[in-house]
């Protein structure tokens, strides 16, 4: 497959899979682009992921700011999680495990004895339907989630749609319904940013602010403890911008943690971070209804091979997941993310990109 034509093309491949009733099928895989003007982003429903993001620097260069494989094959089997969702329940639970209503559910643990970002196939490794497509204005993914998939009580209807707002605003709607039985819902968006282009080398020079006085801290496993400790003072103060790499040397193996924002107005989204890089002159402000924020600057990335064939190393992109807290399931001070049949989830992020 040629390194322009896979993303020009609506429908790329079909692949056989089995499905949750054991029969065999065939699905097509596609790329779907929204535009307006210089603003474009494209998608697939493989694991309803972003692929790239492309929009004009203070001097009008245009550039794909979201880091990303080169192929749709690139993102089977992946382990960096470039641009999907993730779920069933985003981030880790702890020993797979969790009791719910006094019955322990085990779950399909792919991180050692825990689980990260739904297991060895979560949301991330599934071909979503297209529900709806308006190339000017918004794709819309559907997955139907199976009774003890992944180890997760009961079915589950997911929705996802990405609309473009104005010129320059993304706006991200995730929702899912319990269909029979109560179960946890964290769904996440995990891109990788770099607002310099995601092939411009690390992200320590772009400045970040945070809009999150305390962090949930994290075992050796990365774990939460169950505690919510202060950031002032720490290198995990963000409250007023500066570079991400100004202290990330004090940190063992750079930023991820689970940020617990700060309470808005009421009826009104939370403002999560505003990341800037000076070079482009590019600004991305982040907007939730979640109550928490991961910070990842992509540690774990090792020589990936990306898009246009650039290799992406050790900081080369940020993430900021906005969610619920990472193992709510086994803290009872944390949020709940437990959705009752009948009940309905819903996770809206909006970004405003801006140049000068």
């Amino acid at each position: 497959m040629g390194k322009k034509s896979w993303f020009c093309s609506i429908v790329l491949l079909a692949i056989l899979f089995v499905n949750n009733h054991g029969v065999i099928e065939a699905q097509q895989i596609g790329v779907y682009e929204l535009k307006k003007g210089d603003f474009s982003v494209k998608f697939t429903n493989y694991g309803a992921t972003m692929l790239s993001l492309v929009l004009p620097d203070k001097n009008g260069k245009l550039d794909d700011v979201v880091l990303g494989f080169e192929s749709i094959e690139g993102y089977m089997n992946d382990t960096t999680y470039f641009g999907a969702i993730v779920g069933r329940v985003a981030n880790r639970i702890g020993g797979a495990q969790f009791t719910l209503h006094e019955r322990r559910y085990k779950l399909d643990p792919n991180e050692g004895n825990n689980m990260l970002h739904g297991g060895p196939k979560g949301f991330s490794e599934v071909i979503w339907t297209v529900e709806s497509y308006e190339p000017d204005s918004h794709i819309t993914f559907t997955y139907e989630s199976s009774d003890y998939e992944q180890g997760f009580p009961g079915d589950l209807s997911v929705m996802v749609t990405y609309m473009l707002i104005g010129t320059n605003k993304l706006g991200v709607k995730m929702e899912a319904k319990a269909l029979n039985k109560a179960t946890p819902v964290n769904l996440a968006l995990h891109t990788y940013w770099n607002l310099r282009g995601h092939n411009s080398g690390d992200i320590l020079s772009h400045n970040l602010q945070l809009f999150g006085s305390n962090i949930t801290p994290v075992d050796n496993e990365q774990i939460p403890t169950g505690e919510i400790v202060a950031v002032q003072g720490t290198p995990y103060d963000f409250l007023q911008p500066h570079e991400i790499g100004s202290m990330i040397n004090e940190l063992p193996d750079g930023y991820d943690i689970n940020y617990v924002l700060d309470k808005g107005s009421p009826g009104h989204l939370r403002k999560a971070a505003v990341v800037r890089e000076s070079v482009s002159g590019r600004k991305l402000e982040l907007w939730t209804n979640k109550p928490g924020v991961q910070f990842y600057t992509s540690n774990k990335l090792g020589h990936v091979p990306g898009k246009g064939g650039f290799v992406y190393t050790k900081y080369a992109g940020l993430c900021l997941e906005t969610q619920g807290f990472p193992d709510s399931v086994n803290h009872r001070n944390f949020p709940s993310q437990i959705v009752n049949p009948g009940e309905s989830y819903e996770h809206i992020m909006l970004y405003r990109f801006t140049a000068s």
